[in-house]
C-alpha cells in the first residue's frame, strides 16, 4: 500500500495562497499560525440561508447548478469564519452523472432503483470522465475565485460506502446484502469496487484539477467491517481512489465512522490526514497512527447542544490533544446535525482560533 514517504513532495506554496493556508500546512504536518477548523456538513440544513436558497429544489438538482453550489459552499465561510470550504455536493452525484437510476429521498437518503447484486448489474457502471460532470468543474473554478486565500476541500464517497448503497438499494443498518456479496462472491465484489474506485478517484481528480486545495474521501459505513475484512476486501480499492490524485500535490483526508480499529489501515491506503470520529480520543488515534499522519477531528456533534461551559471545556481539551499530533485540523467527529444553533459553530470556531494561536 502507498505510504506518506512514497507520495510526491509538494512544491513550495506561494505565501498567502490557499495551498499555504493553515489547513494545508496542518495536513502536511508543517507549522501553523493556529489550529485550522472546519466542520463536516457545515454547508447544509443548520443554516437558515441554506434552507432559503434550497427551498423547492431537489437535492440532486442543487448539486448540479454551479451558481447554487457556489453560494451554498460559501455560506458557512461567511458566517462562521472557518478555515476551509467543503464543496457542496453528495457522494452519489457521480453515480447519477453516469446514469445510475437513483434519487435522494427526503428523510431516507439515496435510493437506488436497480440494486447491483449480479455480474450483469455491473453494466450500469461506466467510467466517470470530466465530461460527465462539467458543472463540478465550473463550480470549483467559481469557488476558487471567490474564496481567495481560503482553501476549498473537494470530496468523494469511498468505494465501500458507495457499494453499500448500490447493493442494498439504499441506506442500511446491517449491510446484510453488502456483506453477503462481499463474502459470497468476492470476485464480483472486487469488480464492483474497482469500478467505484475509478468513479470516486475521477471525481476527486476533477475537483483537484479545477483548483481544490485538498480532498476528502468519505467512507461513512466502513466501520461496519472488521480489520480482516477491510484489509482483504476494501483497502486496495480506497487506495486506488486516493491514488487518482497522488500526482496533483493536494493533501488527502480519509474519514470514516466507527473506524477506531481501522485508522492505521486507512492511513496506509494513501492519506496524509486520517479523520477521527468522536468514539476515539485524538491521543489514542495519534498513538495508533504514528508520526506519519496528521489527524482531523473530533468533537462529538451532540456536544454542540451542551451548555457553553461544558462545550468550551471539551473544545479546549481537543485543541490541547491536537498540539501533540504531527498535524491537527479541528473538526467534528461526524457531521453537523440539522437542528444545531449556527451561532454555536461560530463560537466554537472563534474559540479554537483563540486558544490555539501560536
Amino acid at each position: 500500500m502507498p505510504t506518506p514517504a512514497s507520495l510526491p513532495a509538494s512544491a513550495p506554496a506561494e505565501p498567502g495562497s490557499p495551498r499555504d493556508s493553515d489547513l494545508v500546512r496542518a495536513a502536511r504536518r508543517q507549522p501553523v499560525s493556529r489550529t485550522p477548523v472546519w466542520f463536516m456538513r457545515q454547508a447544509g440544513r443548520s443554516l437558515p440561508e441554506y434552507r432559503a436558497v434550497r427551498e423547492g429544489i431537489p437535492m440532486l438538482e442543487s448539486c448540479m447548478r454551479p451558481e447554487l453550489i457556489t453560494e451554498i459552499t460559501l455560506q458557512p465561510v461567511r458566517r462562521h469564519g472557518v478555515d476551509a470550504a467543503i464543496f457542496f455536493s453528495d457522494i452519489v452525484v457521480p453515480l447519477k452523472a453516469i446514469g445510475i437510476d437513483l434519487d435522494i429521498v427526503p428523510g431516507v437518503g439515496p435510493v437506488v432503483a436497480r440494486p447491483i447484486r449480479r455480474a450483469k448489474d455491473l453494466e450500469q457502471l461506466v467510467d466517470l470522465t470530466p465530461e460527465h460532470v462539467p458543472y463540478i468543474t465550473e463550480a470549483v473554478q467559481q469557488l476558487v475565485s471567490e474564496l481567495g486565500a481560503t482553501p476549498l476541500i473537494g470530496f468523494a464517497g469511498a468505494p465501500f460506502t458507495l457499494a453499500s448503497y448500490l447493493v442494498e438499494g439504499g441506506p442500511s443498518k446491517n449491510h446484510e446484502h453488502t456483506k453477503a456479496l462481499m463474502h459470497g462472491d468476492p470476485d464480483l465484489w472486487d469488480a464492483l469496487c474497482a469500478r467505484l474506485a475509478q468513479i470516486s478517484g475521477a471525481f476527486l481528480r476533477v475537483q483537484a484539477g479545477a483548483g481544490a486545495s485538498a480532498v476528502q474521501l468519505f467512507d461513512s459505513w466502513v466501520g461496519a467491517l472488521s480489520r480482516a475484512d477491510y484489509t482483504r476486501h476494501v483497502q486496495r480499492h480506497s487506495a486506488s481512489a486516493l491514488a487518482a490524485v497522488a500526482d496533483l500535490e493536494v493533501p488527502r483526508i480519509h474519514f470514516g465512522v466507527g473506524t477506531g480499529e481501522l485508522l492505521r489501515l486507512m492511513g496506509e491506503a494513501g492519506a496524509e490526514v486520517v479523520g477521527v470520529d468522536y468514539r476515539v480520543g485524538l491521543t489514542d488515534a495519534v498513538e495508533r497512527l504514528g508520526p506519519d499522519y496528521a489527524v482531523q477531528g473530533n468533537l462529538d456533534p451532540a456536544l454542540l447542544f451542551a451548555p457553553w461551559d461544558a462545550l468550551e471545556r471539551r473544545v479546549r481539551e481537543i485543541v490541547e490533544e491536537g498540539r501533540h499530533a504531527p498535524g491537527h485540523i479541528f473538526n467534528l467527529g461526524h457531521g453537523v446535525l440539522p437542528s444545531v444553533d449556527p451561532d454555536v459553530l461560530t463560537r466554537v470556531t472563534a474559540l479554537v482560533h483563540e486558544v490555539s494561536a501560536r
